[in-house]
């Protein structure tokens, strides 16, 4: 399976966006979906993930009541609804995937598919 990210762009701050993550060459069969964003200069870090097929969500504190995870099976596709978009949400956003759910779902390191990234930037 592989994963194309899309929907960045430059807004303004309080805009809202919403970015697009795909699979393509099989279906997106996994429990496990997340979003990690990466500023520049700095690490990835976590910003959601939707566990399958319970639809619980989980999020990243500075984004919570920002931010909604969903999923389109479908249209293989998640989606990551951000609204009230701070300067501080730019960055580079990643989809990523992984068959079965991990406690331990806020590293990186645990997913196996991953998008291309999407360039995020909020202006003030």
């Amino acid at each position: 399976v592989q994963l194309q990210a899309s929907g960045g762009g430059l807004v303004q701050a309080g805009d809202s966006l919403r970015l697009s993550c795909a699979a393509s060459g099989g279906t997106l069969n996994t429990d496990a979906m997340a979003w990690f964003r990466q500023p520049a200069g700095k690490e990835r870090e976590f910003v959601g993930a939707l566990r399958w097929p319970m639809r619980r969500t989980y999020y990243v504190d500075s984004v919570k009541g920002r931010f909604t995870i969903s999923r389109d099976n479908a249209k293989n596709t998640v989606y990551l609804q951000m609204n009230s978009l701070k300067p501080e949400d730019t960055a580079v956003y990643y989809c990523a995937a992984r068959m079965h759910w991990i406690v331990d779902y806020t590293t990186a390191r645990h997913y196996v598919y991953w998008g291309q990234g999407t360039q995020v930037t909020v202006s003030s």
